[in-house]
């Protein structure tokens, strides 16, 4: 018998936010969360803007000790989760650790650490490097460090899979907990590569916008778009069964009811042409959600800003639902987050969560001037109040990795 599955808990670190509801204001009237680059040094580097966290002091929340036995992207993904877990009071105790898993991810771990070791080892000696460089740096020890803080005993792992990395982690823990194998799962992803490395590396294949901007950088579906600006920050979520949440009267923000995932199998990183492998993406969420096209009402769409990118996935969703393309309500956060890589799943599926909670769409920021080709409402420039029953939220990663997760208004 398939199971119900509910989020009770939702946490996280963004551009625009170090809450769950500081980041979700900001959403809703439009903040731009890129800004020019004040971690580190830019001036040897091409790119000078990202979207960064801001204001959050990690030590004072993590430790001193701790935080140095950790690169920043399980930093931030710690205190997400933190977050969460505490948004949603489920109760961990001996009972159901062993039923209780983490499906926690990056796209590319902990490239700040991987780069100063380097250093470190070129300037110094390699035997001067950290003891803690290889489980700073391994994508999987974030899952490690949550399992080991709370105590869960049930599966630990990392899917990654580029940027849909944390949409398939939150797929992988609702199909875990709807066919029986656990009763509840923390899911999600964190990222944190605004580094030389990171920054460089995607210049030089021409990923990045080539805006000096903030408020020009990252334009969804603006026919002017040059690329997507890197973003940095953690999104969480507890997921569990929904018998199991009701019973203990916890606060149930959306139900998970649809996940599809996909892949393109044509190219390293470009989308395959007219969007069939994202398209048949959406269409298996739905299906698996029993919900008609005509009932979707909104999508927070991948939306990288990128030439290719938004055209495909427009495509993808006029395949995917037909006539009910031109009615639904669709934006790109990453308009204000930039792109969180393997983390921007987990961020975009709270805000799609939140749209549910709130009847309200947020919007796509830095619109002007339209593409003939990127025809369906964006919802630019500025939220809306809308009644959401049903939303999607797509994430579209590099090797053709397509993934959607489908959310229920619980009423």
């Amino acid at each position: 018998m398939k199971r119900r599955v509910v989020i009770t808990g939702i946490g996280m670190v963004s551009p625009l936010g170090n809450t769950v509801n500081e980041s979700w204001e900001n959403a809703k009237v439009g903040q731009n969360g890129i800004d020019f680059i004040k971690r580190i040094n830019t001036d040897h580097l091409d790119v000078k803007i990202a979207g960064e966290v801001k204001d959050l002091d990690i030590q004072e929340i993590l430790g001193k000790r701790e935080s140095k036995r950790m690169d920043r992207f399980s930093q931030l993904g710690l205190i997400a989760t933190m977050e969460a877990v505490e948004d949603s009071k489920i109760p961990i105790t001996d009972e159901n650790r062993d039923r209780f898993g983490v499906y926690f991810t990056s796209g590319v771990g902990g490239l700040e650490t991987i780069e100063k070791e380097r250093e470190k080892g070129l300037t110094k000696g390699h035997n001067r490097i950290s003891p803690f460089f290889i489980p700073m740096a391994i994508i999987n020890l974030l899952a490690g460090q949550i399992a080991i803080k709370y105590g869960l005993k049930g599966i630990c792992t990392s899917p990654v899979t580029a940027c849909a990395a944390s949409t398939n982690a939150i797929g992988d823990a609702f199909r875990a907990i709807k066919d029986g194998y656990l009763d509840a799962a923390i899911a999600g992803g964190a990222e944190a590569s605004i580094c030389d490395l990171g920054l460089s590396g995607f210049y030089v294949m021409r990923a990045l916008s080539d805006s000096d901007d903030p408020s020009s950088a990252s334009t969804p579906f603006d026919l002017n778009r040059s690329g997507f600006v890197m973003g940095e920050g953690s999104g969480a979520l507890v997921l569990e069964e929904y018998e199991s949440a009701v019973k203990r009267g916890a606060k149930i923000h959306a139900e998970i009811i649809g996940y599809g995932a996909t892949c393109d199998a044509n190219h390293i990183t470009a989308p395959v042409e007219g969007g069939l492998g994202a398209a048949n993406c959406m269409k298996n969420a739905m299906i698996e959600g029993e919900v008609n096209s005509k009932e979707i009402d909104y999508i927070n769409a991948h939306g990288t800003s990128t030439p290719l990118n938004d055209k495909t996935e427009t495509a993808a969703i006029k395949n995917a639902l037909g006539e009910n393309a031109n009615k639904v309500s669709i934006s790109s956060t990453k308009s204000m987050t930039g792109h969180l890589l393997g983390a921007s799943g987990a961020v975009e599926a709270i805000f799609t969560i939140k749209a549910v909670e709130d009847g309200f769409i947020p919007p796509t920021i830095n619109y002007k001037t339209k593409d003939p080709e990127c025809d369906l409402d964006y919802t630019t420039n500025q939220g809306k109040e809308r009644e959401v029953k049903y939303a999607m939220s797509n994430s579209l990663g590099f090797g053709g990795h397509n993934a959607t997760l489908l959310f229920k208004k619980v009423i």
